[in-house]
């Protein structure tokens, strides 16, 4: 088994390298720009030494991640001595391996392995990452390498193509970040009737688990429901006329959302295309969206 170190010890290198180390991976060495991290990092892994320089941890490891921010790995790419054959990994999940290229002009193997996880805390990042779905950019062989370390995690992979990096990242960003903001948002309206937001959580959080639930079971568009999927008119409507005289931002939001919802909702079967018009019409209501989301939405809903 190849022999494998990290430079970087943030909360992904940590979660990365305590994970193969105890499912059998022998992680040898990591380095980080404050010493400090490396030696934390090396004291959760047996065996595993901590370095002063990246070039340390290159120098003895056959198989290194590089697990820094992603401004600076390209610049560290740069700085080391890489041999032929070696197999030079970064983590990131917006670039692409093309950011690898000096790695590459000195014989190493490139690839970019990105973990489809939410890491707020080394902890957390620990318990999740066994199970998640891996992004990989590699050629052979050490795409086979990567997949074998994939499921060894017990994880999923899937491949990407030169290109399809930046949409990646962002339906992640979608579905991981801007849940956080859909929630913070909905805190806000409990804290409009008088609920603070540690309360307001604690009653979400199961609607929240149930959802999650519904799409894992059922899928879509069969776990839609509310308003929308029903084509309850009169409680969109209460929902805008309120939204309008609480706060326009967030109608604007609720609209958007509104919009893109509405097409499943008729995929789901719950509406028809003439109250797929009634719901457009009451979402367009008072202010109008963009031109061009205008345009797409009236070939969508076949609205004037």
């Amino acid at each position: 088994m190849l022999t494998v170190g990290f430079i970087g010890a943030g909360t992904v290198g940590t979660a990365l390298a305590v994970s193969l180390s105890r499912r059998g991976c022998p992680v040898v060495a990591v380095s980080s720009r404050r010493l400090t991290s490396a030696r934390k990092l090396a004291g959760l892994v047996a065996n595993c030494h901590f370095c002063r320089t990246a070039q340390e941890v290159a120098d003895v490891a056959e198989l290194v991640f590089i697990t820094t921010p992603d401004d600076v790995i390209s610049h560290i790419a740069s700085e080391v001595e890489w041999h032929k054959g070696q197999n030079v990994i970064h983590c990131s999940g917006a670039q692409s391996v093309d950011i690898l290229e000096s790695a590459g002009r000195l014989g190493a193997n490139v690839a970019s392995f990105h973990p489809l996880q939410t890491f707020a805390s080394i902890d957390e990042a620990i318990n999740n990452l066994p199970g998640s779905t891996f992004a990989l950019e590699a050629e052979e062989p050490l795409l086979s390498r990567l997949k074998e370390l994939c499921s060894s995690l017990n994880g999923k992979w899937v491949e990407l193509k030169p290109g399809d990096k930046v949409l990646y990242h962002v339906a992640a960003v979608l579905v991981s970040n801007y849940l956080v903001t859909l929630i913070k948002l909905a805190l806000d309206l409990w804290r409009s009737f008088g609920v603070p937001p540690k309360e307001a959580t604690e009653c979400l959080l199961p609607l929240l688990k149930g959802t999650l639930n519904n799409i894992g079971d059922v899928g879509l568009p069969r776990c839609l429901t509310g308003p929308i999927a029903r084509g309850d008119l009169s409680t969109i409507s209460k929902h805008v006329s309120a939204l309008e005289a609480w706060n326009s931002s967030l109608l604007t939001i609720y609209k958007d959302l509104g919009f893109e919802t509405i097409p499943i909702a008729l995929a789901r079967g719950g509406i028809d295309e003439g109250k797929a018009r009634e719901l457009g019409a009451i979402l367009n209501s008072h202010c109008q969206p963009p031109p061009v989301i205008a345009s797409r939405r009236r070939g969508n809903l076949g609205r004037a």
